[in-house]
């Protein structure tokens, strides 16, 4: 394992609210020069859930990102608090969103979403062996749902249809292991 070349000379507190912390860190940089480095930490793991029913099929949720003013479709996906089990996150978020209740539970994916700036981790998780019961979905959350085949929902990403790291990069995972033959068509 390769050792930090960074080297911090102090820190400071910008900004703290009950999703991210933004800390800002005086450092030496590998080359030796003196600098700053801002951090954001994200107190919640992101979840995303890849929802696959007997035929294929997958669940699309729809909703309107404040952050990028724009509306997405992306998989089923949410937070679980940084140190709780990121499973249970995962199954709260898909009947939350969905009203799915998966029997069969696999890790898919766990990545850094943007390991420049931040620390943020997602766990991505392929449900299976479904039942359906009503969503119920958060105040802050204007959901739509879709099912579609997991072939469509893959043109989708190949069609610029769906932006959301999470869901791009767990779709081509499942398009990966269907052409390994994990899954038959």
């Amino acid at each position: 394992m390769e050792q930090n070349p960074w080297k911090i000379l102090g820190q400071k507190l910008i900004y703290n609210n009950p999703w991210i912390r933004l800390t800002e860190f005086d450092v030496i940089n590998p080359g030796g020069g003196e600098g700053i480095y801002g951090k954001v930490h994200y107190k919640n793991t992101a979840i995303g859930v890849m929802v696959l029913d007997d035929q294929m099929n997958t669940y699309l949720v729809g909703q309107f990102r404040f952050t990028v003013d724009e509306y997405s479709w992306e998989l089923p996906e949410g937070g679980a608090l940084v140190g709780t089990d990121p499973l249970e996150g995962a199954k709260r978020e898909l009947l939350e969103e969905t009203g799915l209740v998966a029997q069969k539970w696999e890790p898919l994916l766990k990545m850094h979403l943007s390991n420049s700036v931040s620390d943020e981790l997602a766990i991505v998780y392929l449900a299976t062996d479904l039942t359906q019961y009503d969503a119920m979905p958060e105040e802050t959350e204007q959901l739509q749902v879709k099912k579609l085949p997991f072939a469509t929902v893959y043109e989708m990403v190949k069609n610029g249809e769906i932006t959301d790291a999470i869901s791009i990069a767990t779709i081509l995972k499942i398009q990966l292991m269907i052409l390994d033959g994990h899954f038959t068509k």
